[in-house]
């Protein structure tokens, strides 16, 4: 039987709702502006997504630095 670290459980929901929270308020504000773009409603919410992600995940790097 697996072990469940209940502090990892927490900081992955915890990252998970920041990320939802950007990501509602991105929406929200593009909507209270009006956007008069082109793109489908549904490409503008997942590019609203991948924002959020961006701004609240950290992103770690592979390898290392080499002078």
């Amino acid at each position: 039987m697996k072990h469940i670290d209940t502090s990892e459980l927490v900081q992955r929901f915890n990252g998970d709702e920041a990320v939802w929270q950007r990501y509602e308020d991105k929406r929200e504000l593009r909507r209270r502006l009006g956007s008069q773009s082109p793109l489908p409603e549904a490409l503008l919410d997942y590019l609203d997504w991948l924002q959020a992600e961006r701004e609240c995940r950290k992103t770690r790097g592979i390898g290392s630095y080499l002078p």
